[in-house]
Parts: C-alpha cells; sequence; structure tokens
C-alpha cells in the first residue's frame, strides 16, 4: 500500500530474519528455564509474533517476515516476551530501532542488547498544541497576562489492553508552580477530538503595553507547559501513560502564538534502574526499503531499455543481462527483474534467452543450471511468484500432518534416542517419502502455465547443445525438484507452507525428506554415491527401483511439454488463509456491539467461512459460510462506523460482513487475499459504502435505503493473473535504485568494452569478472543506462528540494520530535551548502 505524496507514491516494506536470543535472565524459581516468544511491532502494534521456543534461556527462533508497511511509524520494535499460563505473559526486555536508524543495519546480521521495558517509554502517537499569550484585565483593574493552552487533538495513541479511553493532562511547570487541568476522557478511539482551552496565569508584570508583553525572562526560561496523555482505566492499577510533550514558553517570544503538532515522548523518569546487560540480546537481520515512486512516464526511458533486453542480440548485451553484472549478489538483479517482466508478460522470453547463452557457456552437462547465475536466481524467484499456490496444493496437507503428527523419523544410529526403534523410524520415514513423492509426480496437470513454458525452453535449449539424452530431464529437475520442492520441504515457513519454522525433532524429519527427494529427482547414476552418510545410502535401497526414475520421467516430460493442456478445477478446497478476528454480521435485527464477536475465520478457494473456534472446523458446521462466487468486493471500513482500527467488509449481494482484524497488516492481507480469490466473479460491484449501514442510514452518503449503491468507487483489486500482481513502476524504480548504487561498476563496465574492442591481447584482471560478448553493443547500451539513470536522479534530486522548500516542521505531517525529518532537514542543507 503505497502513500501518496504530491503525485510521488511511497511505498514502505521490511524483510526481518528473527535468529536468536541469548543470556536471557534465568525465571526466579527452581525451574529457571522460560518459555519465549518474539514479537515484531510497528510501534506499539504487533504486527508477527514467533512460536513459543520452550524451557530455554538462548530460544533459537529461525524465522522471516515480510511486510508492507501501510502507514507510517517511528519506531521498529522487537519484544521477548515469557509465557505465563496462569497470568498475563510478562515482558523480558525489547529491542527498538528509530525509524531514521534502520539504514544503519540494513542486511546486516546484528546483535542487539534488550533494553528493559517501562510503561513510561511505551509511546506513540502525536497531538496538536496552541498556546497564546492573552492580556487579561482583572476585577481591580490590574492587567495580568495568561497563557492559553488549547489541546485540539490525538492522532494514533496506542490500543491498551485491546482498548484507547484517553485524555490530556496539561500542566504548567515552573519554579514554584506545577498546576494540573484535564480535558475530558474521549471513548473508544485513539483519535480523540479534544478541542478544549486551559488558562494559565503567566505574570503580573508591574509595567505594561500594548505593542510588547512585559514578560519577565525567568518566566520563559524557566516556565514550560507539559501535555500527559493517559489512558483512563477501570483496572485497579490506574489510568496508563501514553506519551507527553514538554513547550518551553520561550516559543511565544516572539509572536505571543504557537501552533504546532508534537510527537509524544517517553516520560523523563523512566526507569533507567536496570543494567543493560542483564536481559540478554537478540540476533536480527532487518532490511528495510522505502521506494519514491514517480509518474509511470518517467520511467519510460529506463523500462523500455530493460523490456527490449529479450530481443537483444547478444543478450548480455542488454540492460537486464548488464544489471546482474553490476550487482553484488545476482538475487539483488533478479527480484525486481523478475516482477517487472512478468507484469508485462515478458518473462518466459527473457529467461529462455538468458538461459540459453549460459547453455553454450556450459561445457559439462553434468554441471547445467548448478551455479547462482542470473538465469539460476531470475527462475527461482519466478517459481516462488508463480508457484506458490501449486506448492500449497501438492505438499501442505502432507507437511501440515508431519508437524502434527511428531512420529519418529531418526535414521541416524548415533542420534536415536534410547526408546526408539531403527526400523519403526525408517518405515516412518520411508512412508513419509513415498507419499511426498507421489504428491509431486502426480501433480503434472497442476503445474502453473508459466513454470510449464519456461522448463520447455530450458528442456530445448539443453537438448540441443549436448548429445546425452538425460540432459534434457536433468535441466528441468535441477529446478523444479533442487530447488523448488526441497527448499519448501526443508523450510515450509519460508514457502508460506506453515506459519513458523518446526520444532528440532520435525526439523530433522523434513531434512530427512527433503534430501531422499532431492535425489530421487536428480535421476543420477549412482544413488548412493549423492549421500555422505552410510544411513542414508542404506535408507535409499528403498527406492532402488525403475519405477521411481520413471515417474520422475513422466513427470518432467508432462511440465516441460510445449503442448497445453486444460487446467482440471481441483475439487478438494485448498486452504488459503486463516486466524481468529473479531465479526459484526450486518442485519436487519441486528445492532449495537453486542454482535462483535470473535471467531476462527477460514478462506479456501471455494468459500470464506467463520467457526465459534479453531478446533475441528472439518467436522464442524460453520456459523457461516459465503462462496467466493457472492463475494462482490472487499473493501476497508472507515473506523467512525465503530471507533473501531483495522475493519474491513466483505460485501455481499443481500448484507455486508464487518470484520476487525488484529492489526493493519493482517487487515491488508485479507483484503488482498480475499479481493484476489474473488478477482474474477462476474457480479463484483464498481462503488461501495466506505463507512456502515447504522441507525437507518449509511453513515457515508447519509441514503436511509440499505440498498442504496456505493458512494465511491471500488479500489483497483489485485489481478488474479501472477503476470499482473505486481507494480511495475515500483519495480523499475528499485531497478533504477540499483544501477545509481552501482555506478562505478557501469562505468569500470564501459572501460572494459572499450578495452576489449582496442586490445586483442589477453583479458585484464579487472574486467575478467564481467561477461562482455558484443563490445561495442554492451558499451551502446551501458550509455543509454547511464544516460536514464542520470536523468531519474535529477528528478529525485529535484522532489527533495521542492519538498524541503515547502515542508514546514511541526505540521501534522512532520510533527516536532520527528527525528526522521530532522535527519533529513540536516541532509539536505548540507547538499545545499555543497552545491553552493
Amino acid at each position: 500500500m503505497a502513500v501518496e505524496e504530491e503525485g510521488l507514491r511511497v511505498f514502505q516494506s521490511v524483510k526481518i530474519k528473527i535468529g536468536e536470543a541469548k543470556n536471557i535472565p534465568p525465571y526466579p524459581g527452581p525451574n529457571k528455564m522460560r518459555d519465549c516468544y518474539c514479537t515484531v511491532n510497528l510501534d506499539q502494534e504487533e504486527v508477527f509474533r514467533t512460536k513459543i521456543v520452550e524451557k530455554s534461556l538462548c530460544p533459537f527462533y529461525g524465522e522471516d517476515f515480510y511486510c508492507e508497511i501501510p502507514r507510517s511509524f517511528r519506531h521498529l520494535s522487537f519484544y521477548i516476551f515469557d509465557r505465563d499460563v496462569f497470568r498475563r505473559d510478562s515482558s523480558i526486555g525489547k529491542v527498538a530501532v528509530k525509524k531514521e536508524n534502520l539504514q544503519k543495519y540494513h542486511g546486516k546480521d546484528t546483535w542487539f542488547q534488550l533494553q528493559p521495558v517501562s510503561a513510561d517509554s511505551e509511546v506513540q502517537g502525536k497531538v496538536h498544541v496552541e498556546l497564546r499569550l492573552s492580556e487579561v484585565i482583572t476585577d481591580n483593574g490590574i492587567v495580568c497576562i495568561k497563557l492559553a493552552a488549547r489541546v485540539l487533538e490525538c492522532q494514533g495513541l496506542p490500543i491498551v489492553n485491546g482498548q484507547c479511553d484517553p485524555y490530556a493532562a496539561v500542566s504548567l511547570l515552573g519554579p514554584t508552580r506545577s498546576e494540573a487541568k484535564k480535558t475530558k476522557v474521549k471513548r473508544k478511539t485513539n483519535n480523540p477530538q479534544f478541542d478544549e482551552v486551559f488558562y494559565f496565569e503567566v505574570t503580573r508584570p508591574p509595567s505594561y503595553t500594548r505593542r510588547h508583553f512585559d514578560v519577565e525572562e525567568e518566566d520563559v526560561d524557566k516556565m514550560a507547559l507539559r501535555v500527559d496523555l493517559w489512558n483512563a482505566s477501570n483496572l485497579k492499577f490506574g489510568d496508563e501513560f501514553l506519551g507527553e510533550v514538554r513547550i518551553p514558553l520561550k516559543v511565544l517570544a516572539h509572536s505571543g502564538l504557537h501552533d504546532a503538532w508534537y510527537f509524544l515522548q517517553p516520560r523523563d523518569n523512566g526507569s533507567k534502574s536496570e543494567k543493560l546487560d542483564d536481559l540478554g540480546s537478540l540476533r536480527l537481520n532487518i532490511v528495510y526499503t522505502e521506494d519514491h515512486v514517480f509518474p509511470s512516464e518517467s520511467y519510460s526511458p529506463l523500462r523500455d531499455l530493460l523490456l527490449r533486453s529479450a530481443r537483444m542480440e547478444p543478450v548480455s548485451a542488454s540492460a537486464a543481462h548488464i544489471l546482474g553484472e553490476v550487482c553484488r549478489e545476482k538475487q539483488e538483479a533478479a527480484i525486481p527483474l523478475v516482477r517487472l517482466f512478468l507484469h508485462y508478460g515478458e518473462i518466459v522470453p527473457f529467461l529462455s534467452a538468458i538461459a540459453q547463452a549460459e547453455v553454450n557457456r556450459t561445457q559439462d552437462p553434468n554441471t547445467i543450471f548448478r551455479g547462482n547465475s542470473l538465469t539460476s536466481k531470475c527462475i527461482d524467484e519466478t517459481m516462488k511468484l508463480a508457484g506458490m499456490h501449486y506448492l500449497q496444493v501438492t505438499l501442505k496437507p502432507i507437511i501440515d500432518e508431519i508437524c502434527a503428527d511428531h512420529k519418529p523419523c531418526e535414521i541416524d544410529p548415533v542420534k536415536l534416542k534410547e526408546s526408539e526403534n531403527l526400523e519403526t523410524n525408517r518405515e516412518n520415514l520411508r512412508q513419509y517419502v513415498d507419499r511426498i513423492f507421489t504428491v509431486i509426480t502426480k501433480s503434472g496437470v497442476s503445474c502453473p502455465t508459466v513454470m510449464c513454458d519456461i522448463f520447455s525452453s530450458l528442456r530445448e535449449s539443453a537438448a540441443k547443445r549436448f548429445q546425452d539424452p538425460d540432459v534434457r530431464y536433468t535441466a528441468v529437475s535441477s529446478f523444479i525438484f533442487l530447488r523448488f520442492f526441497a527448499p519448501a520441504i526443508l523450510s515450509p515457513n519460508l514457502f508460506q507452507l506453515r506459519p513458523h519454522h518446526p520444532d528440532p525433532s520435525t526439523s530433522r524429519t523434513l531434512t530427512l525428506i527433503s534430501k531422499t527427494i532431492q535425489t530421487l529427482g536428480s535421476l543420477s547414476k549412482s544413488k548412493s554415491a549423492n549421500f555422505k552418510e552410510s544411513f542414508m545410502a542404506t535408507f535409499y535401497d528403498f527406492f532402488n527401483d525403475q519405477k521411481y526414475a520413471d515417474a520422475v520421467k513422466n513427470f518432467l516430460d508432462l511440465i516441460s511439454s510445449s503442448g497445453r493442456w486444460d487446467q482440471k478445477s481441483i475439487e478438494t478446497p485448498i486452504m488459503l488463509k486463516e486466524g481468529f478476528m473479531i465479526k459484526r454480521a450486518q442485519g436487519r435485527n441486528r445492532f449495537g456491539m453486542k454482535n462483535f464477536k470473535k471467531r476462527w475465520f477460514r478462506l479456501t478457494n471455494h468459500e470464506f467461512t467463520y467457526h465459534k473456534s479453531k478446533g475441528n472446523t472439518k467436522g464442524e458446521n460453520a456459523l457461516c459460510s459465503i462462496p467466493i462466487e457472492n463475494i462482490l468486493a472487499v473493501e476497508r471500513l472507515e473506523e467512525e462506523s465503530f471507533k473501531m482500527k483495522n475493519m474491513f467488509q466483505v460485501i455481499q449481494p443481500e448484507r455486508a460482513l464487518y470484520i476487525q482484524a488484529n492489526n493493519c497488516v493482517e487487515a491488508r492481507d485479507w483484503i488482498d487475499i480475499l479481493t484476489k480469490v474473488s478477482q474474477c466473479n462476474r457480479k463484483r460491484l464498481s462503488t461501495y459504502h466506505p463507512s456502515a449501514y447504522l441507525n437507518g442510514h449509511w453513515l457515508c452518503c447519509k441514503l436511509s435505503s440499505d440498498t442504496a449503491p456505493g458512494c465511491t468507487p471500488c479500489t483497483a483489486g489485485l489481478p488474479a493473473n501472477i503476470q499482473l500482481d505486481v507494480d511495475g513502476d515500483r519495480e523499475t524504480e528499485r531497478i533504477f535504485s540499483l544501477f545509481s548504487t552501482y555506478m562505478a561498476k557501469l562505468v569500470k563496465m564501459q572501460e572494459a568494452c572499450g578495452s576489449k574492442s582496442v586490445y586483442d591481447g589477453p583479458e585484464q584482471e579487472e574486467y575478467s569478472s564481467f561477461i562482455i560478448d558484443d563490445p561495442q553493443e554492451t558499451y551502446k547500451t551501458l550509455k543509454q543506462i547511464v544516460s536514464a539513470v542520470q536523468t531519474l536522479e535529477q528528478e529525485h534530486a529535484q522532489y527533495k528540494r521542492d519538498k524541503f522548500r515547502k515542508t514546514k516542521y511541526g505540521s501534522q505531517e512532520h510533527p516536532i520530535g520527528d527525528k526522521n525529518f530532522q535527519c533529513y532537514i540536516r541532509q539536505q542543507s548540507e547538499s545545499s551548502t555543497y552545491s553552493i
């Protein structure tokens, strides 16, 4: 989800690897061990939670989390909690990284010291305050000066224990005074509108002139206005602190009026008694990306240059291939290139061209597509994008079963537990391998069309280049088995087959299955030679049967056939997403808050249902079932409807189902997947009501008929076709950023082209890393790339200058206390000074 800024779209995303924690303080009891989990929070809003690692003071998580960030934030925070069965889980410590500091840790494995968690420091949100000095004549005729403090509103306050009933306390601080006045409590909102004014006597000057307030210097220097935000709690523990701002009265020295937004800050007397090294540490790898995307026409030169890559002769002289040459990691180039080519329907011609070039450079058929080349990385990325649903169909049911059953499958005699039997374990493992092998080799008809077209091209290129009859199989199996199915079995959480990294015992089972499936798919002549461990070679004897090799070849023939077949509809429903949410159905006899209930929601490719509890939903009748063809639109619901955040609506022919997700990221995920699965419905709406129908009328347009047509155009949903499920301009912007980052290498590659053109001797060592088949064509493309990149760099620089000139510090967009903006101002000032 993008934030619009004056014709420019800003996208934020974060990819996090949560590694492990170490040296967690022991539990103060005889056991000393803890059951810990880690949460990821945008400010105070939890957006992800790891599994619980039991009985450990050094828990290993090994979990990855990626999300598009749909709102502004100040801190990316990580909390370590200790599960408590009887009471609320206790927080052990936290890591809070300011937004402006995220780039320091970009892509690096970093150990962060856990900091103490204090209620005084857990703040978020902003407050709008207006201060004014005014003259007041008292009853006895004396003129005194009073401070009028107006608290207008707050935005983005945290929700504490599921609710937010905020009020503000306003105090005038000075050497001899500390008066406190409170606003009214605003119920059930984290964006309260207060608009209350409080008066404080500042000074009684001996002399007074109309043109100038004779405010004593010591008053101005030493006095400040403090605004505290509190959550009114009914609990015996008292009200919860939400944040404060302190405004020195010296801001009024020039005009007597001050109107600004402030970010709420932690309380000064926050807990500082804990030693920083007492709470342990947490290993994280954070990649935060912010894309500033211009209108589409800005990218035309670079985009057109990239999309010509498939037809460029030779392909090594193309812009896309050059990007792979200059990037430090081929994966950096592969991700945006694949998404761009998928979006424009050019992925198969492009991959065919670079694969053909790689095959021509390969001397040994046994090493075909085995390196980390641009071709390999691009095909990997394409399979991840296009094949995710395919994995759900084939692997998810049995992976879920393996994770739930916990059958012992260890076949290494050294690692065998005393209570386990080696033969029983072998049989358990053999059954799992057999079932997974069968489901894979019978899934050819479900393989996505785009993957089949790519495999067909790989097979053809390999067969033309080498005489070995098996090469047409190994060229395809090196991707579908080695780089697709085997990694998905090994790490199902990375392929969205499981929510978390499996426990150590299950992970070991999946490792053994993955190794066996990889070997079965490789079709190598000597199977046992593929295993370093003798126990694996012994186990593989179960599968030394020609029927397995025949099944693999038949499967590879099917998915790499140039002829297409009709995709048959899969009768068994495929689980797409499930989880707890809160629902309120709209019906004639239903009204009020009593209809908000927590339910377990399930989405398959057939229907959207909710159930009373998680339990065994297969045997339980759903409380409500909505066929996918009855979903006419899925849209956000404005917060004002029920004073609740993260709500969306599933619109049906007769009514709408109102749902509240757990957080903003989950709400976006549900909206995206529901929209995608219902995208092809014939009766989809073009307009909708962004607010609810309450008390006999729509809150948005005030129409009284509950069947009145929508008043707002529906948002453009996610197209069902993977080739269109991408923002082409955003991917081109990312490619521009990579070219800009590696500009020095582009220049070096130009020098290499010049060197090869005029010097026909041995290649110079500094240029040997580049693949340059045609120096003239490559140089011509490089020149066009540099020109397009420099034009975009100028456009970005101009945008920053314009923004710097227009932006006011203290505005709603950039409140006082915005360290990220202060950092931006400093950079702009330095660049302006440098340019002068």
